[in-house]
């Protein structure tokens, strides 16, 4: 389908499947449908209502609201208007944090959910750019004492809080007046008018606004739409944060596209509960293709292995024979049932008949595959989901190529790769030097297309870093197998990855610790898709000292290193809700377990480099044990056992282990 713009796609996907639903939502007891063309009624109406509210074209809107129809509505309303969509995360709850994201880019208007109004009412005051908000709950009632107190005593313009049903009551009144007012900008959009900012994980004062225009959205769902089959009959459930890149173009637009339809989670007061009624939807709505992260996939496969357990030893006996006989046919995908191991077809198919098929029906009964990103998957998980006929296809992207770049499909797989890069993408593999390497040499992945981003919003030297002569340099490192597989072995810049995908920039949480605590000399954080984030601290050994001799400790003794490491968790305890530097980070990026150093990073020891920056790589190989040790329930104790050895060692005489 050749569009120019991502208005203009769904324009043609109205004209040609203007009876399809489109959107599915669940308020009450049941989902209820939203066709196409209903939906195009309703986004030109919004898009009437945010003009009359003054938005002009170029202008920046940000879009703070869980998954809904009203999600993507107001998305295309204000693309619509020729306007900038600046989707933010839900799980955003620092004010400095948010701030920054609706202030870098001068947001004139915020949209935004009832569970996150109080956000926004806190901040209106301190963002001189602002000019209207859209409520799509409506505005708060004494019934929600916190979020009504807040916007009782707001500064801002109330007349400017905007109901969006009256939006779009005052929308359809201008278009009476004014049928062409909205088509006429959308009908001159460009391919290059720039539709979304996204932001990136960051640290608090410096998190990057990615540029993508609607000419990177419009060519990534047509590489994502020639490598995945999506016909028009097809349903998806978005269950991952609808704010990503990843949900925009594979969750939405691609299903735009196609004529295919969406279906949103059932609302919550919270965000887990929210999450909670996902096994439920699934049920309900039956969808052919889903979304996924690591997080999610391990507690699919928990569920399952849940429900084998409590049918008994026979059940479980006759799931672990037929997950072994599936894992052993099924090799590594692409090559199943090849050599002997055909003659295992058959046993393979009874189990499929008696065991898998059941487990399927959990899922709706018409589930064909997941489509796995975020973050990368373990071959274990995927080799079991493979087996139970539910494949989990791994792929590889960055907001900066909108997102994809590589993914497995179901034509070509090979399990423990990210798959084959996506059609019309140069993607080569580059040492430190920017020099091309051979098949099987591991590198930087380094991409070139129409889906790599503009650039980022107000940061040319950023920009100029990271896309030179037109190739984005992803900062991953990985590796093409002979049969174009790709490999992705993790980052060469340093981020952290939670468990279900959400990054973070560790630097400026690092610096800002060392800066704010005497006692703290170095640390590094470490998060590679755990549920929770680690530290490796070295500590201020002059002020420990200092304190210890004020308050009559020995370091040397059990009782003073004891003491000593409590002095340390009451510093990181500071940047923890509670402590008087609480608002600087998202606690989910600070240590809840720490590994005490017996000596600090140095270049000596090759941690740190001639520049004085940490060489993580390094740092990771010599204390994987270490890490691994504090995701254990001893190790989230910061008075463990390795800890406890490691104070008096810090101050003996030589100050060497």
């Amino acid at each position: 389908m050749s569009a120019k713009s991502l208005t203009d796609l769904f324009e043609k996907s109205v004209e040609a499947y203007s009876d399809n639903i489109l959107l599915w939502e669940k308020r009450n007891a049941h989902y209820k449908g939203v066709t196409y063309a209903q939906a195009h009624e309703r986004v030109l109406a919004y898009a009437a209502g945010l003009m009359k509210a003054g938005l002009e074209k170029g202008d920046r809107v940000a879009l703070i609201a869980e998954g809904r129809n009203d999600w993507v509505i107001s998305e295309l309303a204000i693309l619509y208007c020729g306007a900038v969509s600046v989707p933010l995360s839900v799980k955003i709850e620092e004010d400095l944090d948010l701030q920054f994201r609706l202030s870098h880019p001068s947001c004139k208007g915020i949209v935004i959910s009832e569970n996150h109004q109080h956000k926004a009412f806190r901040l209106a005051g301190q963002l001189p750019d602002l000019e209207f908000m859209v409520l799509l709950d409506g505005l708060p009632t004494e019934a929600d004492e916190e979020t009504y107190s807040v916007f009782k005593d707001i500064t801002f313009d109330k007349s400017r809080i905007y109901d969006v049903e009256e939006l779009v009551r005052q929308g359809t009144g201008l278009l009476k007046e004014k049928p062409d007012a909205v088509s006429q900008v959308a009908e001159n959009l460009k391919p290059g008018d720039y539709a979304n900012i996204c932001y990136t994980s960051g640290t608090t004062a410096d998190p990057k606004g990615i540029i993508l225009t609607h000419n990177n959205y419009l060519c990534n769902v047509e590489q994502a739409s020639s490598i995945f089959e999506v016909p028009e009959y097809y349903t998806s459930l978005h269950i991952l944060p609808w704010d990503h890149s990843f949900a925009h173009t594979v969750g939405i637009y691609a299903l735009i596209r196609n004529g295919a339809s969406l279906a949103s989670l059932k609302l919550g007061k919270t965000l887990n509960e929210t999450i909670r009624n996902i096994p439920v939807c699934i049920k309900e709505v039956r969808p052919y293709f889903l979304l996924s992260v690591p997080a999610l996939a391990k507690n699919f496969k928990n569920n399952i292995e849940k429900a084998i357990t409590e049918k008994g030893k026979m059940t479980q006996w006759l799931f672990n024979t037929a997950m072994k006989t599936a894992i052993v046919y099924n090799r590594d995908g692409h090559n199943r049932g090849s050599g002997l191991r055909f003659m295992l077809k058959p046993f393979y198919a009874l189990f499929d008949k008696i065991i898998f098929s059941k487990i399927r029906e959990n899922f709706g009964g018409r589930l064909k595959f997941f489509v796995g990103g975020g973050a990368l998957l373990d071959i274990e998980l995927q080799r079991f989901f493979y087996a139970i006929g539910l494949p989990m296809y791994q792929g590889y992207g960055l907001t900066e190529a909108a997102p994809v770049i590589s993914s497995n499909t179901p034509d070509f797989h090979k399990l423990g790769s990210s798959g084959k890069v996506v059609p019309h993408l140069e993607l080569m593999i580059c040492d430190e030097d920017g020099k091309t390497l051979a098949v099987g040499e591991k590198g930087e992945i380094v991409v070139k297309g129409e889906n790599v981003m503009a650039g980022y919003w107000n940061n040319e030297s950023a920009t100029r870093e990271t896309i030179r002569e037109g190739w984005l340099y992803t900062g991953d490192i990985g590796y093409l197998d002979k049969d174009g597989y790709l490999y992705v072995l993790g980052r060469n810049k340093s981020l952290l990855i939670s468990s279900d995908g959400e990054k973070y920039s560790p630097e400026g949480i690092e610096e800002t610790m060392v800066q704010n605590s005497p006692f703290i000399d170095q640390v590094m954080l470490y998060n590679n898709q755990h549920p929770y984030t680690t530290a490796l601290i070295y500590p201020n050994k002059k002020s420990l000292q200092q304190w210890a001799e004020k308050n009559n400790f020995d370091l040397l003794s059990e009782d003073g290193s004891k003491a000593a490491l409590l002095k340390l968790q009451t510093e990181i305890d500071r940047f923890l809700p509670g402590g008087d530097l609480d608002k600087l980070f998202p606690p989910r990026w600070l240590p809840t377990a720490t590994f005490v150093l017996k000596e600090p990073f140095s270049e000596q020891n090759k941690m740190i480099n001639s520049t004085m920056k940490m060489v993580r790589p390094a740092i990771l190989q010599r204390f994987s044990n270490d890490l691994e040790f504090l995701y254990t329930p001893e190790g989230k104790d910061i008075c463990h056992s390795r800890n406890m050895e490691s104070i008096p060692q810090i101050f003996a005489a030589n100050g060497k282990s």
